[in-house]
C-alpha cells in the first residue's frame, strides 16, 4: 500500500524545514535506506531515508521549498496504485479551467531568440512557475525569467536554473543612469567583465547574521577582561592526563575545567543575575545552570546546551560536553538541544586570541569568552616570577546588571580557577 513520506519534526520548537535537495524523482525505484531528500532547520541539516521499498508515485515539493512539519513531501508505493487519498487537497482536486478558456484567443508566439520549449515550460496559464527560493535569487541577481530554462518538476523554475541563467548572462540592466526602461541583454562582449564570485548565503548564515545584529542593536553590552594564574589547572590537567586511563576518567580538557568552574560559580546566589534571561519587564533567574557551549561547525556557529551543568561532576560534564559538541559539529543535532541555555561560554584560546568581545546570546544576560595562555611576570616575595596567565572576557547586558556585580562574578571565577582543588571540594 502506498505511503506518504512526511517532513519530520526535528524538535518541538520546529514548525517547518527547508528542502535542500530532492534525490528521487517521480517514477524512480527506491529501496529501504535510500536517501529521498535532504532538509535543514535554522541550525541543523538532515537526510530522510526511505522506510519502504517501491516506486516514487508523486513528488510534492522541490529544492528550496519551505515545508511544514508532518506535511507530505513525496509518495511511495507500487506502480499504478491509486494515491488520490494521500494527495494534498490542492493536488488531488486541481482547479478546472473555466469554459471561456477554451475559446480564448491563441497565445502569441514566443519572443525571438527565446526557445519555444523554454517559454512554454516556464509558464502555465500566463503565470511563471517558480520556487520561492529561485524567485528570491532571481530578484537579487536581476535575472530575465523569460530566458530561463526550467528543470524542476512540472516545468517549474528552481534555484539551479537561476544559477545557470546567471552564468549565461541572462541579466537585466539599466541602459542609462537616468533610469531608462530595463531591457534584457546577454553579457557577452557588451560589458567589461569584472572578476568576482557571488556566494549565496546558506540559511544558517542568515540566521546567525540576524541573531547577532539583534543582540547588538537591542541590548546594552559591555565587556570586562580579567586574568588568572593558570598554573594550578595546568598541573591538574597534566596529572589527569597521566592517570585518567587508570582511573577510568574522560580526557578532561582545559575547556571542560572552565565550563565546570563557570557552572559552579554561577550557582552562587550572589551571581544569579548572570544565570538569567532579561525579558524586558522581568528578569528570569534560573535555579539550575544550563550551559551553552559555542561550537564552530562546518555550517556555522551553533550553541548546544548542557542542561543542569552545575549538578554534574567534572568527569560527567566533560563527557556531556564532548557528546553535544560532536552532535553539533555533525550538523544533525536535535534543535531542542540548541535552546534553553542560561549562560554561554565561547573559547577562542586555541586560535591564539588574547582578548575579544563575545556577543550575548539573547535573552541571556552574559557570555564568557575564553582566551589563550600567555607568559607573564608577577612579583612574588620581592622577586619577578614568570607564570602562565589565562585571560577571560565577560560580556554582560548592562540593562540586566551593573558593572560591579559582573566584575565580582569574574573575580570569583578567576579565584576558583586559581584554586581549582578547593572548587572541586565544594
Amino acid at each position: 500500500m502506498a505511503e506518504a513520506v512526511i517532513m519530520p519534526r526535528q524538535g518541538q520548537s520546529v514548525e517547518s524545514c527547508l528542502v535542500t535537495s530532492v534525490n528521487k524523482k517521480k517514477g524512480d525505484t527506491v529501496k529501504i535506506g535510500d536517501i529521498l531528500f535532504s532538509y535543514e532547520t535554522d541550525k541543523s541539516s538532515f537526510e530522510e531515508e526511505a522506510k519502504i521499498s517501491g516506486v516514487v508515485l508523486e513528488v510534492l515539493t522541490e529544492e528550496g521549498d519551505e515545508v511544514p512539519c508532518l506535511k507530505p513531501v513525496m509518495i511511495i508505493g507500487q506502480a499504478g496504485e491509486d494515491i488520490s487519498a494521500l494527495l494534498p487537497a490542492a493536488a488531488a482536486a486541481p482547479v478546472k479551467e473555466p469554459a471561456a478558456a477554451h475559446t480564448a484567443e491563441p497565445q502569441a508566439a514566443p519572443l525571438p531568440d527565446i526557445p519555444q520549449d523554454t517559454a512554454a515550460a516556464a509558464q502555465t496559464g500566463g503565470r511563471q512557475k517558480i520556487s520561492p527560493r529561485a524567485k528570491t535569487y532571481a530578484e537579487s541577481a536581476r535575472v530575465d525569467l523569460s530566458l530561463v530554462t526550467p528543470t524542476g518538476p512540472n516545468g517549474r523554475i528552481i534555484e539551479r536554473d537561476i544559477i545557470e541563467a546567471v552564468k549565461n548572462g541572462y541579466r537585466l540592466f539599466n541602459e542609462s543612469a537616468a533610469g531608462a526602461d530595463i531591457v534584457s541583454v546577454r553579457d557577452g562582449g557588451k560589458y567589461d567583465e569584472v572578476e568576482y564570485t557571488d556566494v549565496k548565503l546558506p540559511n544558517i548564515r542568515k540566521i546567525i547574521a540576524k541573531a547577532m545584529h539583534a543582540s547588538l542593536s537591542e541590548s546594552a553590552q559591555l565587556t570586562l577582561n580579567g586574568s588568572f594564574d593558570a598554573s594550578d589547572i595546568l598541573k591538574f590537567r597534566q596529572n589527569l592526563k597521566t592517570n585518567s586511563q587508570a582511573l577510568g576518567l574522560e580526557n578532561i580538557t582545559l575547556n571542560d575545567i572552565i565550563l565546570y568552574a563557570a557552572a559552579k560559580t554561577l550557582k552562587n546566589p550572589a551571581h544569579k543575575d548572570l544565570n538569567a534571561h532579561y525579558l524586558g519587564e522581568t528578569m528570569r533567574c534560573f535555579n539550575s545552570v544550563n550551559l551553552g557551549v559555542a561550537v564552530d561547525s562546518e555550517r556555522g556557529l551553533v550553541v548546544p546546551t548542557i542542561f543542569n551543568a552545575d549538578r554534574l561532576s567534572l568527569n560527567e560534564l566533560s563527557k556531556a560536553a564532548k557528546k553535544i559538541i560532536a552532535e553539533a559539529q555533525s550538523g544533525n543535532i536535535n534543535p531542542d538541544k540548541l535552546k534553553g541555555g542560561t549562560f554561554t561560554v565561547t573559547n577562542l584560546g586555541a586560535l591564539g586570541v588574547e582578548s575579544f568581545t563575545p556577543v550575548i546570546n539573547p535573552p541571556q544576560t552574559a557570555i564568557l569568552g575564553v582566551n589563550n595562555i600567555t607568559r607573564r611576570v608577577k612579583n612574588t616575595g620581592g622577586q619577578d616570577v614568570f607564570y602562565d596567565c589565562m585571560s577571560l572576557s565577560l560580556t554582560f547586558d548592562h540593562r540586566a546588571l551593573d558593572g560591579a556585580p559582573a566584575a565580582r562574578f569574574l573575580k570569583d571565577l578567576c579565584a576558583g580557577l586559581e584554586n581549582f582543588d578547593l572548587l572541586l571540594a565544594k
